[in-house]
């Protein structure tokens, strides 16, 4: 496990319990991607320090040039932005749960990071921001809380022990067809949705849209259960994933999965540990 400060914010858990994230990230292209011969245009990351893990996940939209340069960007600056932060609003630390306002003003820093990085990424190669264009969800989690954010489509599901699987967000879809919020719209900032959950989060997953259709109910948006728990299972049972990770790779190549979705398909699981 990765231990380090985030900047100059105090990580002071000494009253928690003493806990750890597990966690993997993996993508597959998608059969049509595969067979346009494009790039994959999904990227997801996390990291981890002492009791607290970012991760961020990021869809490239199909019509620009560069988007799969796009997504990884984002959330390379997501986690470099976080792990450079010199202090939250009120110089509250994350051992207490960010309010709903200020988890917007520190997403809203991320958003703008990546704006920034596209600016000069779009400079540097000669190109427009616009083709850069992706969506984004990130989350930060400790033992006690989760916040989260996500412009765009893909989704985010939680799950306690007590409780039922949980959609944080219902995916940004547009008023037409296929469309959907990017990093680079101008409304991005005011179509961002964001939510504090209190309590322990046994289990995250963070995902592009190439599974919706397979993993959420769309008729009521509700998670489909049968989709997570033996990812769940999975995550808890082994003890490195990001070595052990043929299942999560077999998953998102199978043809039972590929035979539902042509698009890209990414996973970013974490499950914390007692």
């Amino acid at each position: 496990m990765i231990k380090e400060e985030v900047g100059d914010v105090k990580l002071d858990f000494e009253d928690l319990f003493i806990v750890g994230w597990k966690a993997i990230a993996r993508y597959a292209v998608g059969t049509s991607h595969k067979e346009q011969k494009t790039p994959c245009q999904d990227c997801g990351k996390y990291r981890i320090f002492n009791n607290v893990i970012v991760g961020a996940v990021a869809d490239g939209a199909g019509s620009a040039k560069y988007s799969h340069f796009g997504s990884e960007l984002a959330v390379e600056t997501v986690i470099k932005c976080f792990a450079d932060i010199n202090e939250l609003p009120d110089k509250k630390s994350f051992s207490q749960p960010l309010s709903e306002v200020e988890a917007k003003e520190v997403f809203a820093k991320f958003v703008n990071e990546v704006i920034k990085a596209f600016n000069k990424e779009a400079d540097n190669k000669g190109y427009s921001v616009s083709d850069l264009a992706c969506t984004l969800l990130v989350f930060i989690a400790t033992p006690q809380w989760v916040a989260a954010m996500q412009i765009g489509d893909g989704f985010m599901v939680v799950h306690r022990q007590d409780a039922e699987y949980q959609l944080l967000f219902e995916p940004d879809k547009g008023e037409f067809f296929n469309e959907t919020t990017f990093v680079t719209s101008a409304n991005a900032l005011e179509e961002m949705q964001v939510q504090v959950i209190s309590g322990k989060q046994g289990f995250i997953c963070a995902s592009t849209d190439g599974l919706e259709k397979v993993a959420i109910r769309l008729s009521d948006w509700q998670p489909h259960a049968p989709f997570f728990k033996p990812l769940e299972e999975y995550l808890r049972e082994t003890d490195k994933p990001e070595e052990d990770d043929k299942y999560v790779i077999d998953f998102l190549n199978s043809e039972r999965l590929n035979s539902r979705t042509d698009d890209d398909k990414t996973l970013l699981l974490c499950c914390l540990e007692n």
